[in-house]
C-alpha cells in the first residue's frame, strides 16, 4: 500500500497542531513553515478536516485551528479518511457484484490485498495522535511480530 502525500501531510499537519494548540489556535502558516507542506495544500486538507469535524477554525486575530476533539480521542485512520485518502493494499476497483478482473471474476491474490487494507485500517485505528506525539507506537510494532512467531511455531508443531 502506498500512502500519498495527501494522507501523510494531513496527518503530519494534525500531529503538528495536536502539540502547538495547548494554549491557543494554530495558523496554517505555522504547521506550514514547520512541517515543510505548502499552505495552500494545508489549506486544501484543512477544509476536508473541518468538514469531518476533526477541526475547528478560529476567526480574528490570534485565529487559526484548533483539534475538535482531543489528541487521545483522534485516530490516525480518521484523519486519513477524512482527506479521501482510501486505505486499500489492493489495486483492484470496488467489485461489488462483480470481480475486480475484466471478465468479473477476482484476481488471484484480491483477498490478500485486501485482508491486508483491512489490517492496515485497523493498526491504523488503534492510533491515536497522543501515540504519535508521546511515541507509544514502538510497543505495537514490536508485539505484532512476536504474535506472528508464536503462531507460526503452533503451527509447526
Amino acid at each position: 500500500m502506498k500512502l500519498s502525500t495527501k494522507g501523510r501531510y494531513a496527518v503530519m499537519a494534525m500531529v503538528d497542531l495536536a502539540r502547538h494548540a495547548q494554549t491557543k489556535p494554530v495558523s496554517l502558516s505555522d504547521i506550514a513553515a514547520r512541517q515543510e507542506i505548502s499552505l495552500s495544500y494545508l489549506e486544501q486538507l484543512f477544509a476536508r478536516l473541518r468538514r469531518a469535524e476533526l477541526v475547528k477554525s478560529v476567526r480574528g486575530p490570534g485565529g487559526g485551528y484548533r483539534l475538535a476533539r482531543t489528541s487521545i480521542d483522534t485516530r490516525v485512520s480518521e484523519i486519513i479518511l477524512a482527506v479521501d485518502e482510501p486505505i486499500k493494499a489492493t489495486r483492484c476497483t470496488e467489485m461489488g457484484a462483480s470481480g475486480c478482473r475484466a471478465d468479473r471474476s477476482k484476481c488471484l491474490t484480491h483477498d490478500l490485498w485486501e485482508e491486508l487494507g483491512n489490517q492496515i485500517h485497523i493498526f491504523l485505528s488503534s492510533v491515536s495522535l497522543h501515540d504519535v506525539l508521546e511515541r507509544k507506537l514502538t510497543t505495537r510494532l514490536t508485539e505484532a511480530p512476536a504474535a506472528a512467531n508464536s503462531d507460526s511455531m503452533a503451527a509447526a508443531s
